[in-house]
């Protein structure tokens, strides 16, 4: 007889967008359940149990608890997307490039209610920072403490946090900023004002987050890196291509992001077997003493489920990672 399922087997099939069939009978639901809510995961997670395998024989009280996550992520991101193109709909002559979450959630994900949008985060001009959070304080938004997030300005009705970014890479890269907003392509969706980033900009703007915060991230992070590296395949939107991979690492040269386009990928390569090959055709090429160390420091204690004791060295680690 097979041993009960692990944390990490339960956490690969519930974070499948294509589960396999199987028993999930014996899992460490007391452990998963609560972990699950709280790396942003119980949305797929309960789509999968409920509707992909049955119930996977998991205990009811699982299926309820998780039923709800699912409901509420769905009602809090219409909320959120539908008001946001509500607001800039007839907005004219601005460039406004949407990464993250919001940017993700339906272009990566078969139901915009599988990826919960916690905030929106718009890159712009810096010339456009002032102009843009003046027009969205006629909706009720109103100033937000920005520090730690990167923004120049965070600002918030009480339900929604809006996060503006000009020198997303730091004051040095201006450059680099100002091309990610050349390359971004029009949404539609969002009227004629709001862009997306480019796939490969999208994948190094995730990764510089997860890095900024030193790993200490939901797990739902690396599903956006995963299906990012694999070009959406679930999908048929801006995101369903292979990767450039040479861009993507020439990219992350200028960025200097190298080391921290290896974190994340070698998280993903670790925690999706089936991701594995996508991810490491994109390592960036580092030094065998430089991966060692990443892997030992950040990738393996990241890549554990269920850790609840932070990285050493959380704020060398960030500096490391972010070529500060």
């Amino acid at each position: 007889m097979p041993p009960p399922p692990s944390l990490l087997d339960t956490f690969r099939v519930l974070a499948s967008f294509d589960p396999p069939r199987v028993s999930l009978r014996g899992a460490p639901w007391e452990e998963y359940v609560d972990w699950a809510i709280a790396q942003g995961l119980a949305p797929l997670a309960a789509y999968n149990l409920q509707y992909r395998l049955g119930g996977a024989t998991a205990p009811e009280w699982v299926g309820d608890r998780l039923l709800a996550i699912h409901q509420g992520s769905i009602n809090d991101n219409v909320m959120k997307l539908v008001n946001f193109k509500q607001m800039v709909d007839d907005l004219q002559g601005r460039k406004l490039v949407l990464f993250g979450g919001a940017a993700f959630a339906d272009t990566l994900y078969p139901h915009v209610g599988f990826r919960p949008v916690t905030e929106l985060q718009l890159l712009m001009k810096r010339l456009d920072v002032d102009g843009f959070a003046g027009f969205l304080s006629n909706h009720e938004f109103k100033p937000e403490d920005a520090s730690g997030t990167g923004a120049t300005r965070a600002i918030s009705d009480g339900r929604t946090l809006i996060c503006l970014y000009s020198d997303v890479l730091g004051p040095k890269r201006k450059e680099q900023a100002a091309g990610i907003l050349e390359r971004a392509t029009p949404t539609r969706i969002y009227g004629p004002s709001v862009f997306r980033a480019a796939l490969e900009d999208a994948l190094l703007l995730a990764v510089l987050d997860q890095a900024r915060q030193g790993y200490e991230v939901p797990w739902l992070t690396f599903l956006d890196v995963r299906e990012l590296v694999t070009g959406a395949k679930a999908m048929g939107g801006p995101y369903s291509r292979p990767l450039d991979v040479p861009a993507l690492l020439a990219r992350a040269e200028e960025w200097q992001l190298e080391r921290a386009l290896y974190t994340s990928l070698a998280i993903v390569a670790r925690l999706f077997p089936e991701a594995a090959a996508d991810a490491t055709a994109a390592f960036p090429p580092l030094r065998r003493a430089t991966r060692e160390l990443l892997d030992r420091t950040v990738v393996g204690p990241v890549s554990t489920p269920g850790r609840t004791t932070a990285l050493k060295g959380l704020e060398r680690v960030r500096r490391l990672l972010t070529g500060q």
